[in-house]
């Protein structure tokens, strides 16, 4: 089997390997599992293009009709195009590669190689809570969103939702008015905004959050785009919200994907008989959602429960005696915004998963960093 080659490529400009990485998420045949493994084996992407037949094929996944396809390298000239018309949009486009890309999606295996992003949205968010339900919300559902939106106030999180018609616009007109950041994951390429009569919104939105795809510009909102979709909300939030939900409907597979990611589900509960409480019902009696009430029920599942941080001057002397390796995990902490998953830190620290996990237990017994759901680590207060 072809070891990974992990090296960079020398006199490699940034420019080049973006195009390269578009030109290779633009090949007929390459997804982002494949795409992300073609860059592992070969260091770069465009590396990738610069390998023999011989090698490619080397490469597990890798088939006649993909080598072909990359030593053609038919599609940098389309990359260009698309790189240069997201610079004339105004629009961002994340790597995975990137240092702004979500750090909680980089952890999911079928995370997208590329997110289109306008807006001024901060991707790593401190806190992140997706609100999704059904097209066809009642006034009990509308009531919650507002709810539950006013409730997350002094948490000051990333309201993150899809865009689309009952619960999630709700969600993203609430949080517009509360003024909190939100923002909508497409169904659809940045440029077409569905459904088209929350044009207004989505304008609004990116002066106080933004939008994000993973599709190319000028992608319809076709069907098999939405289930993707909800794995990028289930993917980047820290907590999943499903308000109202029938039987069958994509707010229930946006709560399959987020328990399959290991993300914490909550469901409002709704009357019995009720169409659209039957989904929300169904989560909470088979355990695939927590039962919330009130945000009570999430910040003692998640552990957001407002307790005053460390303060800096108390930290400051705490630093004094943390040991070089203790040192190392805090500054990767607060190179992450303030939280990090654990094998994100295990990544950027180069530690062991066996001392990483030791290192973290040791500073959180010192009130420096604190465990958070789903195997996340955040910093207590400030390091400078």
């Amino acid at each position: 089997m072809l070891p990974p080659k992990k090296r960079p490529v020398k006199s490699l400009s940034m420019e080049e390997e973006r195009v390269a990485m578009m030109a290779l998420h633009l090949l007929t045949g390459v997804g982002d599992v494949l795409l992300k493994q073609l860059v592992s084996y070969c260091g770069s992407a465009a590396e990738v293009f610069r390998q023999s037949s011989h090698r490619l094929n080397q490469i597990p996944g890798i088939g006649p009709g993909t080598t072909k396809a990359i030593r053609k390298g038919q599609t940098f000239e389309e990359a260009r195009r698309i790189l240069e018309k997201a610079a004339k949009e105004e629009t961002a486009v994340y790597f995975y590669t990137d240092k702004n890309y979500p750090q909680r999606l980089k952890l999911i295996e079928d995370a997208p190689a590329v997110l289109f992003v306008k807006g001024n949205i901060n991707l790593n968010h401190r806190k992140t809570v997706g609100i999704v339900g059904t097209r066809e919300a009642t006034a009990y559902g509308r009531d919650q969103v507002e709810k539950i939106v006013e409730e997350l106030l002094p948490h000051q999180p990333l309201i993150l939702s899809g865009l689309a018609y009952g619960i999630d616009i709700h969600a993203h007109k609430t949080a517009l008015k509360r003024n909190l950041m939100t923002a909508a994951v497409l169904g659809s390429g940045i440029d077409v905004i569905y459904p088209s009569v929350h044009a207004e919104t989505a304008r609004k939105m990116l002066n106080q959050g933004g939008l994000i795809t993973e599709n190319l510009f000028g992608a319809k909102p076709d069907a098999h785009n939405f289930p993707a979709r909800n794995r990028v909300i289930a993917g980047m939030c820290d907590v999943l919200i499903v308000v109202e939900a029938a039987q069958k409907g994509g707010a229930l597979i946006t709560a399959e994907i987020a328990n399959s990611y290991n993300k914490d589900v909550f469901a409002v509960p709704g009357n019995l008989g009720q169409k659209y409480s039957e989904g929300t019902n169904w989560l909470i009696k088979t355990h695939k959602a927590h039962l919330l009430t009130g945000i009570k029920d999430l910040e003692y599942i998640m552990r957001w429960d407002n307790q005053a941080e460390t303060a800096p001057s108390q930290l400051s002397l705490e630093l004094a005696l943390a040991s070089p390796e203790e040192l190392t995990i805090l500054r990767v902490l607060k190179d992450g915004s303030g939280q990090q998953p654990f094998d994100e830190i295990v990544f950027r620290s180069g530690y062991s998963h066996g001392m990483t996990a030791s290192l973290l237990l040791s500073l959180e017994l010192k009130n420096m960093v604190q465990t958070l759901p789903g195997k996340q680590y955040r910093l207590r207060g400030h390091i400078g």
